[in-house]
């Protein structure tokens, strides 16, 4: 695969929004979202998945202010655990792509020996190819790239720190990098 053109990988955009820190609680994934594609060629998704993920452990009032997700929203959600053969099916055999790829890397740690990757994390990338850019935040990139347009018809109805919207806006910025870069027909490998 690291010798496959750009313009033939299969990516899988992936990001989770979390609980948030509470004392006597470590954060744990409430809503993943992720967004496969081939390519880096418009229509963007092939497929799109999104789903809340079972806390057991109320929200922290800083993360409901930032993502806007209740425990009450969460009542009826799945545990993280039975969601594992759908989020395998889909990561599988992709290239995982996500904006502080630390974050997602540190989720799927309750999967053991997953084997997804390679890993492209758009912060990384994005700093070492614009350097120059005030701000490398996810919102700041779609933004400066004129993405938003685009992003918002992909995810109608959705907005920052859903996790969808979120996966969706790092599959757009790899794409739109490497269309900028002119490295369409180069092999995978240049982006690490």
């Amino acid at each position: 695969m690291l010798d496959s053109p750009l313009s033939a990988i299969p990516w899988a955009a992936l990001d989770f929004e979390g609980a948030g820190e509470l004392p006597g609680y470590t954060d744990v994934p409430i809503q993943v979202g992720l967004v496969q594609a081939t390519g880096i060629e418009p229509p963007l998704a092939v497929r799109q998945f999104r789903s809340f993920i079972a806390a057991h452990r109320p929200v922290a009032l800083a993360a409901r202010r930032v993502h806007g997700i209740t425990d009450r929203d969460l009542t009826d959600a799945p545990e993280l655990a039975s969601l594992w053969p759908e989020l395998k099916a889909r990561l599988g055999d992709h290239v995982v792509v996500a904006h502080n790829a630390s974050v997602e890397k540190r989720y799927l740690r309750a999967f053991p020996g997953h084997g997804f990757g390679p890993w492209v994390d758009t912060l990384t990338l994005t700093r070492r190819l614009y350097p120059n850019l005030e701000s490398h935040r996810l919102g700041d990139l779609v933004a400066a790239f004129g993405l938003t347009p685009a992003l918002d018809a992909l995810c109608p109805q959705l907005a920052w720190h859903d996790a969808l919207y979120d996966a969706a806006a790092s599959l757009l910025v790899l794409q739109h990098t490497i269309r900028a870069a002119g490295l369409q027909e180069k092999p995978l490998r240049i982006l690490f």
